[in-house]
Parts: structure tokens; C-alpha cells; sequence
């Protein structure tokens, strides 16, 4: 049986409503001057960063709408750029606020794995979540 092309095969009687506006980055690698150990003083490691954030659920139209990718990356970035930091969860929270500074965010959590700290597991990490 062929479908006309005027009917939907979803037809949307009833109004709809935004429920919930993620925007996300995963699998950000970073290097950073990470970690508490002597071993780990004066060097880089890889950091791979998940960010999701909340936004107000809503139409969005145009990139001042949303949270830039970009601005995502770049904020991590900046991070690892200030320094040595001694535990990935102080990483974690740094991002996560760094994100909460824009006004639009409602919640972010940020997931940080540190490939290589432990033998025989894939990463260790953290995850952190603030919200407003």
C-alpha cells in the first residue's frame, strides 16, 4: 500500500513541549600536568573528557542560542594550560564551574578519565555534576 505524501505517519495532534536541552562533548583529549605522585611531577598525561550540559529547554534558532562546542573545548583547554594540578577531580570541577559561568547552563557534569594510571584498566576517573 502506498502512503500519500500528505499524510504523516506521525501525526501530531496534541502541542508539544521541550522536555530537556543537552549539549555535549565526548572523547576530548587533552594533555595536562596532572596527578599527586613524584613520578607524575613535570610532565603530561592524557586526559579524555566528557561534558554534558543542561540548558533551559527550548527552540533553539541560531549558535547564541546554544553552548558552542568550541567554547567547551577551549575552557578545558585553558585549564590544563594554567598548570600542574594535583587530583583530576580539582580538573573536573574547574570545568564544570567553568561552564556554570555562563548564565544559559543549568547543570553540567563532567566525566575526566586518566588512561594510563592504573595497569590492567582501561581509566580511571572522576565524574562531577553542579547545577544551579
Amino acid at each position: 500500500m502506498v502512503q500519500s505524501s500528505s499524510v504523516s505517519p506521525f501525526p501530531a495532534d496534541e502541542p508539544l513541549r521541550y522536555e530537556r536541552l543537552s549539549v555535549f562533548v565526548r572523547g576530548l583529549e587533552v594533555e595536562a600536568g596532572i596527578g599527586v605522585y613524584d613520578h607524575e611531577q613535570g610532565r603530561l598525561q592524557r586526559l579524555v573528557i566528557d561534558v554534558s550540559l543542561e540548558l533551559e529547554p527550548k527552540p533553539i534558532e541560531r549558535l547564541g542560542d546554544t553552548i558552542n562546542y568550541e567554547t567547551v573545548a577551549n575552557a578545558a583547554r585553558a585549564i590544563a594550560a594554567e598548570g600542574h594540578i594535583g587530583l583530576v577531580e580539582t580538573f573536573a570541577e574547574r570545568l564544570a564551574r567553568a561552564c556554570l559561568d555562563d548564565r544559559r547552563v543549568q547543570k553540567a557534569t563532567v566525566r575526566i578519565e586518566k588512561p594510563g594510571a592504573l595497569q590492567a584498566v582501561i581509566a580511571p576517573g572522576c565524574e562531577i555534576v553542579l547545577s544551579r
